[in-house]
C-alpha cells in the first residue's frame, strides 16, 4: 500500500513549478488534511519551462492512473503510485507530475 495523498502533500512540475490541490472533499481526512481525489482540481504556478524564447509552462495536472481499489465520496483516491501528467496552455503534455512528500499513516491502493 501506497501512502494517500492529501491537501498538505508536496507536488511539483518536472520543471519545479508548484502544483496546488483544490478539493471539495470536506469530509475525509488522512494524516491530518483532506484526502485528493482524481475529480479534484490541480493547478501549476512558477513553471519556468519555455520552448526557446517563448514560455511554455505547465498549467494543470490530469490523474491518468489514480488508486485502483480506494475511493473517497464515490471517487478514486491518489497515491505516491498515481500518475499526473502535466500539461500546458494549449494541452500539450510536458511531463510526470512529481510527488515528493505525503502522510504516511493511511495508505490505498
Amino acid at each position: 500500500m501506497s501512502g494517500l495523498l492529501n491537501t498538505a502533500s508536496v507536488m511539483m512540475c518536472p520543471h519545479g513549478g508548484t502544483v496546488q490541490a483544490v478539493t471539495s472533499n470536506t469530509r475525509t481526512q488522512v494524516g491530518g488534511a483532506y484526502a485528493l481525489r482524481a475529480s479534484d482540481t490541480f493547478t501549476i504556478a512558477g513553471c519556468p519551462f519555455a520552448i526557446g524564447p517563448t514560455p511554455h509552462p505547465c498549467v494543470q495536472v490530469q490523474w491518468v492512473q489514480p488508486a485502483l481499489r480506494s475511493t473517497v465520496a464515490g471517487d478514486a483516491t491518489l497515491t505516491l503510485q498515481s500518475v499526473g501528467l502535466c500539461s500546458a496552455a494549449d494541452q500539450a503534455v510536458q511531463g510526470s507530475v512529481l510527488i515528493t512528500s505525503t502522510q504516511a499513516q493511511v495508505g490505498g491502493q
